[in-house]
């Protein structure tokens, strides 16, 4: 089953680059049908292959040779491992559905947000909807754990950001509810504590080489989304280590 998700998790990586580049522009994720952005020409089955069209073109378009980007299949490739973990831990099971398409939305939030800045209501609010379904069926986080969860994250990024006076977007906020409820209660606490730590780690690195002015906003959905998907798989794991410090 793993193999057979982690192929399959390929393509969803494919169509995930589809959403990345084009939902942030407005534009349909099925018309015009897949080209090259420099020379538009439209691009071949065989163009498409997930990552092997990228090594076999060694990085360039078949027809202008201009640079394809290395995260088109970076987000391939993540997104097949990730599928396919997955597929080796849950099987065909309801919780390995929710989990899949968890895994999808918070990738698409991770490169729309780090390369634009935006973390987008159409990918969000989607989210939320499963969000709400999916406790009624699985054992956890379970109903109240969940909606405890997304209004606990919701508020307390909620007063950041009207702390923050620009320093976060309302989009962060959004995205926080959504993983609340998607993690569930306490794990969300420590998906906060992870991404702050991160997000500050990275910020002063970042200060610190002067490849970031102190007024230059830093995308902070990129650590929302990471820590995210580290909760979905370990986070249990990872809390039950840290309670068994203090025992």
């Amino acid at each position: 089953m793993s193999v057979i998700l982690g192929i399959f998790g390929l393509a969803v990586g494919s169509f995930l680059n589809v959403c990345i580049d084009r939902l942030p522009q407005g534009w349909s994720l099925i018309s015009p049908p897949s080209h090259c952005d420099s020379c538009q020409r439209r691009l071949a089955v065989w163009d498409l292959v997930p990552v092997l069209s990228y090594i076999w073109l060694r990085g360039k378009c078949r027809y202008c040779s201009a640079t394809v980007s290395i995260r088109l299949p970076a987000v391939e490739l993540f997104t097949g491992l990730v599928f396919a973990y997955i597929g080796h831990r849950y099987g065909l099971s309801l919780q390995g559905l929710s989990l899949l398409i968890y895994s999808s939305i918070l990738i698409v939030v991770f490169f729309v947000d780090l390369e634009r800045g935006l973390i987008l209501d159409r990918v969000v609010y989607p989210g939320m909807a499963l969000a709400l379904v999916f406790p009624f069926f699985l054992p956890e986080p379970g109903v109240l754990g969940s909606l405890l969860g997304g209004a606990l994250a919701f508020l307390l990024v909620l007063v950041i950001y009207l702390g923050s006076r620009g320093g976060m977007g309302g989009g962060d906020v959004k995205l926080a509810g959504f993983i609340g409820l998607a993690t569930g209660f306490p794990l969300v606490l420590v998906a906060l504590v992870l991404s702050f730590i991160s997000g500050g780690l990275m910020a002063s690195f970042l200060l610190l080489t002067r490849r970031r002015e102190r007024k230059d906003a830093i995308p902070f959905g990129p650590f929302l989304s990471g820590t995210a998907l580290v909760m979905l798989f370990w986070g249990t794991s990872l809390l039950e280590w840290y309670l068994s410090l203090f025992r």
